[in-house]
């Protein structure tokens, strides 16, 4: 059985590796189909390059000041704990991404709420929960305290290799699927170390001030993975939307992704960021 279900790629990978929470190989299956985005807390504040032109806060701000609106307050930081037990009630197994508009490590968030959070992945284990951070510190604080089931894929955002440190703290973190988010890529990343590292997930920045990708850092990052045997996928160029530039490169697209445990259905690479479901 090969290591990583690839999409369109043709591309052989090594063979599965155990990770110490024992996830079992005769057990493994390729992720749900279905995304969805789940948002616990909504609101942020900017603490790297990649943050500058934040979808999520253009988004937000658009509603701000309209009465009952569920971005009233705009991109404020706000718990949202009547959203909490969302997961519970979809039957459907689903990739969730957790937080697309906000950061669960964010430094004003009670650690027992983010305790909350993680409980309700633990119990809500039909789906695969994808958390993002910016925010290394705060992970490697509260790991520890949290628990690491394996449908929980903890990852953390590298634009440029002024922020590689993310990837040393992450892999100090027992997740079962450790994933880098290199979106928006605003650099190379030839020297960023991929040991330990499951799965990246790249693409270029979108809205009106884009700062777009170069294709060589794309294949230099893509060559990486492959040589590595970590599963990458490319999300697109980027443009005035996610999606405009197209999701081709060199010809093909690659949505490739880590099996997981417990959770039955395909792959689709990775969610849009500013699609409908990222929003709420």
């Amino acid at each position: 059985m090969s290591r990583y279900e690839a999409t369109r790629t043709g591309v052989d990978r090594p063979g599965p590796r155990v990770h110490p929470q024992g996830m079992d190989d005769r057990r493994q299956q390729p992720p749900p189909t279905h995304w969805e985005s789940w948002n616990p807390v909504t609101g942020c504040t900017k603490v790297s390059e990649g943050c500058r032109h934040c979808y999520a806060e253009r988004f937000a701000e658009r509603w701000r000041g309209i009465p009952g609106h569920h971005y009233e307050h705009g991109f404020d930081l706000q718990l949202r704990p009547e959203r909490l037990e969302l997961p519970l009630h979809w039957r459907q197994p689903r990739r969730v991404f957790v937080d697309s508009m906000s950061d669960l490590f964010h430094g004003r968030i009670p650690d027992a709420y983010v305790r909350e959070v993680f409980a309700i992945m633990e119990r809500a284990s039909q789906h695969v929960f994808h958390v993002l951070t910016k925010r290394p510190e705060r992970l490697l604080q509260l790991a520890p305290t949290l628990p690491w089931p394996p449908n929980v894929w903890m990852g953390v955002t590298v634009e440029r290799m002024d922020y590689a440190a993310r990837a040393d703290a992450l892999r100090r973190v027992p997740a079962a699927v450790r994933h880098i988010s290199a979106e928006p890529l605003l650099g190379p990343l030839d020297a960023l170390d991929l040991a330990d590292i499951d799965l990246v997930i790249a693409g270029g920045e979108s809205g009106a001030e884009r700062r777009p990708p170069d294709a060589d850092w794309l294949r230099g990052l893509r060559d990486r993975c492959v040589a590595a045997g970590v599963a990458f996928t490319f999300k697109g160029w980027g443009g005035r939307g996610q999606r405009d530039g197209g999701r081709l490169l060199d010809g093909r697209e690659w949505q490739e992704s880590p099996p997981v445990v417990g959770a039955g259905g395909g792959e689709d690479g990775a969610p849009a960021k500013g699609s409908q479901g990222a929003l709420f």
